[in-house]
């Protein structure tokens, strides 16, 4: 299922672990999805943002602090 997901006021946020830098992903949790972008994107209106489910979140970064090494195929 596709949704149109409203970015407008979304409260964007990274890592402390990022010391200030500008090559991040930022996290904006918005309703029951959740978006994330390259912080270098940040104030381009072509940017791409990718929205994930906030289930599919969850279980993803349960899964990263588990310390499971094959998240990807």
């Amino acid at each position: 299922m596709k949704k149109k997901v409203d970015l407008t006021s979304a409260v964007w946020a990274k890592s402390e672990m990022s010391n200030g830098g500008n090559n991040c992903l930022e996290v904006a949790f918005i309703d029951d999805v959740v978006a994330l972008r390259d912080s270098v994107d940040v104030g381009d209106p072509d940017a791409q943002v990718l929205i994930v489910s906030r289930v599919d979140y969850d279980l993803f970064t349960k899964s990263v602090r588990a310390g499971q090494r094959n998240l990807l195929p």
